[in-house]
């Protein structure tokens, strides 16, 4: 079974940046598109990005013009870039791969992304 394992989070000021990192410890197909999710204590799990195995993206309304999601194929990792944070940006981070919508592997640790003053 592949493990995804979410870095590159941590404590930054609003208007900050953060670039996430997503690697899987095996090998993903090329056909399936990868997503950014986070979650809060008080909402559960929601889409950020999705990235299709073709490169098309999509965004939710909070984060478009923000935040940039890409993927390395060659080296099973998909990225998110994060850009003028706000602190409703707060949240632990999910990646994960998916076919028509349907989630591929577990949901790994994630990573914690803070944005405070």
């Amino acid at each position: 079974q592949v493990q995804l394992v979410e870095s590159g989070g941590g404590l930054v000021q609003p208007g900050g940046s953060l670039r996430l990192s997503c690697a899987a410890s095996g090998s993903i197909s090329n056909l399936y598109a990868m997503a950014w999710y986070r979650q809060t204590p008080e909402k559960r799990r929601v889409l950020v990005a999705h990235i299709s195995s073709g490169g098309a993206t999509k965004y939710a309304e909070s984060v478009k013009g923000r935040f940039t999601i890409s993927r390395d194929n060659a080296k099973n990792t998909v990225f998110l870039q994060m850009t003028s944070l706000k602190p409703e940006d707060t949240a632990v981070y999910y990646c994960n791969a998916f076919s028509n919508w349907t989630r591929i592997y577990d949901w790994g640790q994630g990573t914690r992304v803070t944005v405070s003053s």
